[in-house]
């Protein structure tokens, strides 16, 4: 049977170098349930790695938990990369540090915590995760579809680190799923604006606990999985995508 599931699926941890320490699983889960989400996207810079802490401390809860990943181009343009398989991601992942350069100095950057669904601190990571991959970004497309991966544009309106800001326009047969739109940005602003034949969605872009839910897209699934939204930006099978402002 098919039900409306809100969905925030752009939220940082504290690995992250951008966000605050307080990104914690349990942090994270509180305050999307405050704010009636049903579905998180993890997205850290360029890794997934805490994405299993936060699944793991969902698993009592009525959330569903989309381990993922924001990567970033050679271009610098952010993508959104969700799974419904944590081994998946992880593959991406391994792709991803293959070709990422650079150290992380957390007095310029901020600290990169690896945490547990404990909220323990497990250590830290040393790749700077913030910076940009040395991949394409129509390879990095096809790599998260290689992996059954949902790829979606992220924070489109932004001039910084989006496909628009960093190009300019979207390349003919890209093989993108979806475009997301920050807060600052309305649906019915995006369609006129964009005028795009890609579906479009909204996410908080959180690296504040408050931010979470800030925007949300409303889906029509029948469970709240990558697989599911997959129908839902095609309009297959009665999944949609509900928010059209």
């Amino acid at each position: 049977m098919l039900k409306i599931f809100k969905a925030d699926l752009h939220i940082h941890t504290c690995l992250s170098p951008c966000t605050e320490l307080d990104m914690s699983p349990k942090r994270i889960l509180t305050s999307a349930l405050d704010k009636g989400l049903d579905i998180l996207g993890i997205c850290d810079h360029n890794s997934t790695a805490n994405s299993s802490a936060v699944m793991t401390a969902a698993k009592t809860l009525d959330i569903h938990v989309i381990p993922g990943m924001e990567v970033a181009s050679e271009e610098e343009v952010h993508v959104l990369a969700l799974f419904d398989d944590i081994k998946n991601a992880l593959k991406l992942q391994e792709y991803v540090h293959k070709n990422l350069p650079g150290e992380n100095d957390p007095e310029a950057f901020g600290m990169q915590v690896f945490v547990n669904e404990k909220e323990e601190v497990l250590g830290f990571e040393d790749k700077l995760l913030i910076g940009a991959t040395t991949v394409p970004l129509e390879e990095i497309i096809r790599q998260i579809h290689n992996w059954d991966g949902l790829a979606i544009a992220s924070h489109i309106d932004r001039e910084a680190y989006s496909i628009l800001g960093q190009l300019g326009f979207i390349p003919d047969g890209i093989g993108l799923d979806a475009l997301e739109i920050s807060p600052r940005v309305s649906f019915e602003e995006a369609f006129q604006r964009y005028k795009t034949p890609y579906p479009i969605c909204t996410s908080s872009d959180a690296h504040y606990p408050d931010d979470i839910g800030k925007s949300f897209t409303s889906f029509l699934l029948e469970e709240g999985t990558v697989a599911e939204m997959k129908k839902a930006f095609r309009n297959e099978e009665g999944r949609k995508v509900l928010n059209k402002d």
